[in-house]
This record gives structure tokens, C-alpha cells and sequence, in this order.
């Protein structure tokens, strides 16, 4: 099965990352590389949303850690990676139909050892912060 952005009313300039089907039930995410930095995308749909009809924190903290392992691995399945720790903070919620946005930052890269930020956004607002230790594994 295919999974196109465009079918979520996200950019067709965006990609899918093939072979994790933990990602496709809980988005399904997509992402772009800018550069050295990955934009991540997801649209809320009702079977993601909390009690209180926004965006369950489970799934904003799957696609904070979706866009840490990008910017870890630069986007390519070439390099596999595994989250060590990802720690979060919630700011604001997002609401059924919005766009989520992932912005990642590399902060040092070491041998293995990938130190990584990212923000989740509803267009500028801050929905979310998060920082991850990413291990980067050699096949």
C-alpha cells in the first residue's frame, strides 16, 4: 500500500519513510529534508484526538521522536538509528485538522552518540519541545 501526503492534505514535496508500521498506524507521518534539517508533517484526524478533542500527547511525542531519528540519520535509510532517551515538554495542544509540523535541529554529533531538538508547531505556534540522545548503529 502506497500512503501519498496528498491523501492528508500535506505537500507532495514530502516523503514516507517505508518499513515502520508502528509510524504509519500512529500518523502516518511524513517528512522533507531542508539542508541538514528534516521537517516532519502529520494532519490530526478524530482517531488521534484525547478526550478533550485535541491531539493525544502519545502521538505528539511519536512524531517528536520520528523527526529526532531524521535529523540523526540526515533522512536516509542508510543509516539506522535507535532512540537512547527523548524528553518533552507540552505547550499547547493541536486541534482536529491541523497541521503538525516537526522542526529538528542537530546539536552535536559524536562517534555514534546523536544529540538532537526539535519542535512541533501548528503553523508558528509551539505545541511541543523535545530533546533526544540518539544512538546511530552501524550495519
Amino acid at each position: 500500500m502506497t500512503i501519498k501526503p496528498e491523501d492528508y492534505d500535506i505537500g507532495a514535496h514530502y516523503q514516507h519513510w517505508v518499513g515502520d508500521t508502528a509510524e504509519d498506524f500512529l500518523g502516518p507521518f511524513f517528512f522533507v529534508m531542508e539542508g541538514e534539517h528534516p521537517r516532519s508533517a502529520f494532519r490530526v484526524q478524530q482517531h488521534h484526538c484525547n478526550a478533550h478533542n485535541t491531539l493525544h500527547g502519545g502521538i505528539m511525542m511519536a512524531l517528536a521522536d520520528y523527526t529526532l531519528c531524521l535529523g540523526a540519520n540526515g533522512g536516509s535509510n542508510a543509516q539506522s538509528v535507535v532512540t537512547v532517551s527523548c524528553s518533552n515538554e507540552f505547550i499547547a495542544p493541536a486541534q482536529l485538522g491541523d497541521l503538525v509540523e516537526g522542526h529538528a535541529k542537530v546539536l552535536k554529533q559524536g562517534g555514534s552518540i546523536v544529540f538532537v531538538r526539535c519542535e512541533l508547531r501548528v503553523n508558528e505556534t509551539i505545541i511541543l519541545n523535545s530533546s533526544g540522545v540518539i544512538k546511530r548503529i552501524r550495519l
